[in-house]
């Protein structure tokens, strides 16, 4: 059961912390099962781990998360190999993708070797809702700042492309978030974007942001454009809070 538009929720949240597991399904990212559409039967969600890696804990965590929501859960893994036959055919089966954090220029290098850039976007244009968090959010826009090459920020400008902005993530809680990905935007390294606090996520109906989320209070969203002037021009934006 496709979602009625190509739908994104990019994010810097999407977990919450839990009892007897180490993290489980936040407000977010039951948003994004929730604009799927799907009734009468559990949610299919499929879950990369890319850019940390295919990191086996990790995918443990998420199903032990996955089986507490009541989530029909899979995973797409690519090192050592790719874990399923046809990528574009397993992301069309799925209701939500959910892109975990960590190096986007690693994430963007192994989709690119398997293919995985070109099914995720016959899996978006077809209604399958895409999601994330960090790098997770990053990789479906243009560009953004990342820590992928170091403890020092650069940017990053060879994203996906689904969305025609730049994406800032973790706005609040690093301090080179924030200047960095201004200082971008000014000097035209980057096109104007959207950024997230923590807890915060943007959705996308096709190519437009249309509302704001946080899920946690204080958490904002802004919108970072080049002036008139040359300099970045922020505009902090509504933000839905969700339960």
């Amino acid at each position: 059961m496709p979602a009625d538009a190509p739908t994104i929720l990019a994010t810097s949240g999407g977990w919450a912390t839990a009892d007897r597991i180490r993290w489980g399904v936040g407000p977010l990212t039951d948003l994004a099962i929730e604009l799927s559409g799907v009734t009468g039967r559990a949610p299919k969600v499929t879950f990369l781990g890319t850019a940390c890696g295919d990191d086996p804990k990790l995918y443990h965590e998420f199903y032990s998360a996955a089986q507490r929501r009541g989530l029909h859960a899979s995973h797409l893994q690519l090192f050592t190999m790719p874990n399923v036959d046809d990528v574009t055919a397993h992301l069309l089966e799925q209701d939500v993708v959910w892109v975990w954090g960590g190096s986007v220029a690693g994430l963007l290098a192994m989709w690119r070797l398997h293919g995985v850039d070109e099914a995720m976007r016959t899996a978006w244009e077809a209604g399958v809702v895409l999601t994330g968090v960090s790098a997770g959010s990053i990789c479906w826009h243009l560009g953004g700042t990342t820590d992928s090459f170091g403890p020092q920020l650069r940017p990053i400008t060879n994203g996906l492309g689904l969305l025609p902005w730049s994406n800032g993530v973790h706005y609040d809680s690093e301090e080179q978030r924030r200047p960095l990905f201004q200082s971008l935007i000014a000097d035209g390294t980057l096109p104007a974007g959207y950024a997230t606090d923590d807890g915060a996520g943007l959705l996308y109906r096709g190519t437009e942001m249309v509302e704001a989320y946080a899920e946690r209070d204080g958490a904002g969203v802004y919108f970072v454009e080049r002036g008139a002037d040359g300099e970045a021009v922020e505009t902090e934006l509504d933000v839905t809070r969700l339960s």
